[in-house]
């Protein structure tokens, strides 16, 4: 597993479509920018070198910038590596 560094946050995507053999099923609901907080960084330094801590939690559903990050995908699963100001919102 990942280890994200400094303020980035680890989100693993919620799937937008099934596979059925060879056939690839999509929803008709799109699930957005969606993801789930799986690993975080340490904090971001301020200007007066305290750690600041992130603004997620390890679990949380969050809302994520479009277009933000970077993918990865391990053991078919994917994930999003971004930093903790790209995260727009958290689901409760």
């Amino acid at each position: 597993m990942i280890k994200p560094l400094h303020d980035n946050v680890l989100l693993e995507k919620l799937p937008s479509e099934k596979k059925v053999g060879s056939i690839v099923l999509t929803s008709e609901k799109k699930v957005g920018n969606v993801a789930t907080v799986v690993a975080l960084g340490e904090g971001k330094l301020d200007d007066k070198g305290n750690l600041k801590p992130l603004s997620v939690k390890v679990g949380e559903r969050v809302i994520y910038r479009e277009y933000a990050g970077t993918e990865y995908e391990e053991e078919g699963r994917k994930f999003l590596l971004l930093k903790d100001e790209d995260i727009l919102a958290v689901i409760e």
